[in-house]
């Protein structure tokens, strides 16, 4: 299981989400275009030393990243169609999630084995990255016994 940010636009969410990762033994696509460099400060402050820990592969574009990609692509959108906790994850899946402020592209969507929302109260619009992502991570690992001990 990884996870796999398309086009994410804040330094400190990625470096929450790396640190994720590393602290759970998942790796991270990080797919372009990036809203900041891979130098940013924030991005350093937010990841701590986890970032080298972390096992990290940089994609230019979707395209780039779907053609390489192994598993299935498992979308967590606003626009998901079946919940979070009531999907059966896999082993090999790709946990993607799109910008912040614009979601992901059609590609992602069209690309998608499936397309997962995760449960919000009404009148919420979306979760901070990370927190989708800690959540979906957890429950994927979850299912498969991948949590760490």
């Amino acid at each position: 299981m990884r996870i796999a940010l398309i086009q994410p636009e804040i330094p400190q969410n990625v470096g929450a989400v790396i640190r994720l990762a590393a602290c759970l033994g998942v790796n991270v696509d990080l797919i372009g275009p990036l809203g900041f460099v891979l130098t940013d400060k924030k991005l350093k402050r937010a990841g701590m030393d986890y970032i080298d820990l972390a096992k990290i592969r940089r994609f230019d574009s979707l395209e780039d990243f779907i053609s390489t990609m192994t598993g299935r692509l498992i979308l967590f959108t606003t626009k998901g169609d079946i919940g979070a906790y009531s999907f059966n994850y896999r082993s090999g899946d790709v946990l993607a999630f799109g910008s912040e402020s614009s979601g992901a592209p059609a590609l992602a969507h069209s690309s998608a084995a499936a397309r997962l929302a995760l449960p919000m109260t009404e009148g919420a619009r979306s979760m901070n990255l990370a927190t989708a992502a800690a959540l979906a991570l957890g429950e994927g690992l979850r299912q498969i016994g991948g949590l760490p001990q």
